[in-house]
């Protein structure tokens, strides 16, 4: 049954980064569809995923999230799919071996086909530089730079459901054998509010989100007063919060109190992306003021989206800045007596160069293919990994 206690709780609120649907008639006909839905992530599975937050939680475990900028449609598909999980379940091994604790694994699969974008309109860079709306992911639009195509269609709501369907049944096909702690979970941004309503369902421990084991709030989403965070208020899954260079501590710690008010381990994920340059000042008050005045929180680094630059025509992020910032990250932790969880990267299975080092002169862009932001090829990530565990 759909969750009405959760959407008597966006009444009023703002919701920001929302596509301007066209139809909006339609968008409403496209929600009752998705109402009438089976759940894509049952409650029992999001238990067993909060379990395991609540060991990373206490410091008995790590975490690494990982995945695709924007999922794609045409992505959806079996070898590909075990090819995104086999590489997950390859980093949480590393993870493993070189600490000796369990290892979550959360993917960005079966669900980010949404992007938040901070312009909602771009413009053609070459030509006769039209402008027309940005691509706001698979769910909403399509990359090419054509009016039909980067028209908002609620319909695509639908098909984000069914490629994500896909999806999840390929991922629990490699759970097989495996223990609950070494599963891949699923994990995307909880930013479409059209495909996260109807997916909200009453479980026997209450309300939860059917869209994904865990789902974040970003940046561009996370006002306390905000349609995001109600949402994520109402349900009992695992959640994160993606926190930038303009949180204040006061803004984390009321986060904290409101979307963890009893305090549960596990509950609340911190996902913390200053960049290289602003870690070392402005991560150390919110730390300190969360730790003192805040519910408890799963501290996580992202240390890819504050380090982004534009190199020969290409976005990309440098290796070195990515490092450092990771080495702040834990170094601040460990000062103020806290659990450097883990990593949220922005990564591919596949041998792609859309990530480069200083080193390279002149970078070479040699096989870039996302249609978004710049990933980490598998090596690339192996090495962000095995940086983090060097520097606990």
């Amino acid at each position: 049954m759909h969750a009405t206690t959760t959407l008597a709780a966006l009444t009023g609120r703002t919701a920001a980064q929302q596509p301007y649907w066209p139809d909006p008639d339609a968008v409403d006909t496209v929600e009752r569809e998705l109402a009438g839905l089976p759940v894509l992530t049952p409650e029992d599975e999001v238990v067993d995923l909060m379990n395991g937050m609540a060991l990373v939680a206490r410091g008995a475990a790590l975490l690494v999230q990982g995945g695709d900028c924007a999922e794609r449609f045409h992505e959806a598909v079996p070898d590909l799919v075990r090819r995104k999980v086999d590489n997950l379940q390859g980093l949480a091994a590393i993870m493993r071996a070189g600490s000796g604790l369990p290892a979550v694994a959360l993917g960005r699969i079966a669900g980010q086909y949404g992007k938040p974008r901070s312009s909602p309109f771009e413009t053609e860079e070459s030509g006769a530089g039209r402008k027309m709306p940005s691509y706001c992911g698979d769910a909403v639009n399509e990359p090419e730079f054509e009016p039909a195509a980067r028209t908002p269609e609620p319909r695509r709501l639908l098909t984000a459901y069914t490629c994500s369907q896909i999806v999840l049944d390929e991922i629990r096909r490699s759970w097989s054998g495996r223990p609950v702690l070494e599963r891949v979970y699923t994990s995307h941004e909880l930013l479409l509010l059209p495909y996260e309503r109807p997916l909200v369902r009453e479980g026997a421990h209450g309300t939860y989100s059917g869209s994904a084991h865990f789902g974040w709030i970003g940046e561009r989403t996370r006002r306390e007063d905000g349609a995001h965070v109600a949402l994520a208020q109402a349900v009992h899954n695992p959640v994160g919060v993606k926190l930038g260079p303009t949180v204040s501590p006061e803004d984390a710690v009321a986060l904290s109190r409101s979307l963890n008010p009893e305090g549960v381990p596990g509950r609340l994920t911190f996902i913390v992306r200053f960049g290289a340059k602003e870690v070392d000042e402005l991560l150390p008050p919110v730390v300190r003021a969360v730790a003192r005045h805040g519910a408890p929180v799963v501290w996580l680094c992202d240390p890819m989206h504050g380090n982004g630059l534009k190199l020969a025509g290409h976005k990309t992020r440098l290796i070195e800045p990515m490092r450092a910032e990771t080495a702040a990250f834990v170094r601040t932790l460990r000062e103020h007596g806290q659990w450097p969880a883990g990593l949220h990267l922005e990564l591919t299975p596949d041998p792609v160069t859309e990530c480069v080092s200083e080193l390279d002169r002149p970078p070479r862009f040699t096989d870039y293919r996302s249609t978004c932001d710049p990933r980490l090829n598998p090596e690339q990530s192996a090495d962000m990994v095995t940086h983090f565990l060097s520097l606990l």
